[in-house]
């Protein structure tokens, strides 16, 4: 009986192999889901792997995109089925799908959220595994996808990777007078993740090197000056420097309405500052008072900024 089920599969195979040599694609993709179904009743769960990864990848090269990403997120479905945990040979076999899929095609979409959902089993990573994330933001980057780049670039630990990604991004599409908004953004994302290590690396790469930040600190844009104390003041644990830091930076912090919503999370994650109560603005509230009360006398702010900017750099020196 074994046997002749053998002899059944070689023939189908056989059938298998001559349709995608004669350009039968049709034929070729319904063989596929045919065996697809026959090997996981059977629960032949790495032979099947095995099988889609290079039936996917066979169409995909021969340009039948929508048959190969079927064959690409079944693929993610066994994987899932199996329970077999996410592993780099397995990232690099999805990728490697992956970047053959028509960029816009609501198949791939498909597939990268299956994908991903899949990298968080047996992790602690429940947003994605970090090194999936990599591989799958190194893709965007070279697809000229910085939107998508720059979210997966957030689940990683490759802060030099997205610092470069980040400094293409702002030669091709930024103005000379934002390069500071463009890291800005990605360090207060990246600590709003709790991923401080990752923040610090993004920052040293991208202003080590951009080719228009000449020497710093102090640098000559303010978010700059920002990002570079805010790291060194989570390093210290001191609420009060925290507090005083984003006073003094309030009016450049106010360029992006997101910002100051990220400072509020990043100042309860690292500095326990609760919201305020009756109140979801949280500290957007204080600064902004803070400020107001601070334009009062403006010769006393100069000095205060003096004050806090000797007192950082002879702190964190």
């Amino acid at each position: 009986m074994e046997m002749h089920s053998y002899d059944g599969i070689k023939r189908v195979l056989l059938k298998l192999e001559n349709s995608i040599n004669n350009g039968y694609y049709y034929e070729a993709h319904q063989i596929y889901r045919t065996l697809y179904f026959r090997y996981l009743g059977q629960k032949k769960y790495l032979e099947l792997i095995q099988l889609l990864y290079s039936g996917s990848l066979r169409l995909l090269q021969c340009g039948q995109h929508t048959s190969g990403a079927d064959l690409g997120i079944l693929l993610i479905d066994v994987l899932k089925k199996s329970e077999i945990e996410p592993s780099q040979t397995y990232f690099q076999k999805i990728v490697d799908l992956f970047s053959l899929m028509t960029p816009s095609s609501p198949e791939r979409q498909t597939f990268v959220q299956k994908a991903v959902r899949w990298s968080t089993i047996g992790s602690i990573f429940k947003t994605g595994h970090p090194n999936f994330h990599q591989k799958l933001a190194q893709v965007y980057w070279h697809e000229k996808n910085y939107t998508s780049a720059r979210q997966h670039f957030l689940y990683t630990k490759d802060g030099s990777g997205c610092a470069l990604m980040l400094i293409e991004l702002h030669q091709q599409q930024g103005y000379s007078n934002e390069m500071d908004l463009f890291i800005t953004q990605t360090v207060l994302q990246y600590l709003c993740l709790k991923n401080k290590s990752t923040a610090d690396e993004a920052f040293k790469s991208f202003i080590n090197k951009h080719p228009k930040i000449k020497g710093g600190p102090p640098f000559l844009l303010p978010l700059l000056n920002f990002s570079f104390f805010l790291l060194k003041t989570i390093e210290s644990g001191q609420v009060t420097i925290f507090t005083i830091l984003c006073e003094q930076y309030l009016s450049s912090l106010t360029k992006d309405p997101s910002f100051l919503q990220y400072i509020d999370k990043i100042g309860q994650l690292f500095f326990n500052i609760q919201p305020r109560q009756n109140s979801n603005r949280g500290l957007l509230n204080s600064f902004l008072q803070s400020f107001f009360d601070g334009l009062e006398d403006e010769n006393n702010e100069n000095r205060t900024m003096n004050t806090l900017t000797s007192h950082l750099i002879s702190d964190f020196d």
